[in-house]
């Protein structure tokens, strides 16, 4: 049995190289339960709210900021209405850091059931079937390597997303100042065609 459970993603992911879903799905449901045929899908849901931190981190700093801006600038009378380039990368290196810091754990009990599932095809021999759940994995991170050990390869996690996530968040401010200023240019043109078409 734990041998199938083993094999259910790789099952799971022909189901679409098969003749109907439907014929799919009844035999992956009459051998596996219901649980084994959703196992990880709860870590998987609880992963999605990595870029909702990221992005709410991102927007409360980038808020703080322009205030901060807006208060120094009252004197010259001009208010900053978007992030420099710089500003932007360096607030989404924080956000995807706090994000990425927060959602680690989660991240690596999701590694190491992925791993658990991998070295029980090498070897044939079944582990433990605790291991293979979020609090088995939780439970053996912890028994093995301690506190420390829901946090082993972060680093690595972190050089791996933060870069892209900066420079995502970055090109998307752009983007956005460059769209407001396009919207009001476009609208300031067909305003002014508008006079000139009524006076004409």
């Amino acid at each position: 049995m734990d041998k199938q459970r083993a094999n259910l993603s790789r099952r799971l992911q022909l189901i679409l190289t098969r003749a109907t879903k439907t014929a799919n799905c009844t035999l992956t449901f009459s051998e596996f339960t219901w649980r084994e045929a959703f196992d990880g899908l709860g870590i998987s849901l609880l992963l999605t709210i990595n870029p909702s931190i990221q992005y709410t981190v991102f927007d409360q700093l980038k808020q703080r900021l322009l205030k901060e801006k807006q208060s120094r600038s009252r004197g010259t009378g001009s208010s900053p209405e978007s992030l420099s380039a710089f500003s932007a990368f360096v607030l989404g290196e924080v956000s995807k850091c706090v994000a990425t810091c927060t959602t680690y754990p989660a991240i690596r009990c999701k590694v190491t059931i992925q791993a658990a599932e991998s070295d029980e095809d090498e070897t044939k021999e079944p582990r433990p079937k605790a291991e293979k759940t979020i609090s088995g994995a939780m439970y053996a991170i912890w028994r093995r390597e301690g506190l420390l050990g829901f946090f082993k390869g972060l680093q690595a996690q972190i050089l791996k997303t933060v870069l892209s996530s900066a420079l995502l968040l970055m090109v998307k401010e752009k983007i956005t100042k460059s769209t407001w200023v396009l919207m009001f240019a476009l609208q300031r043109y067909i305003l002014v065609n508008r006079v000139k078409l009524k006076n004409a």
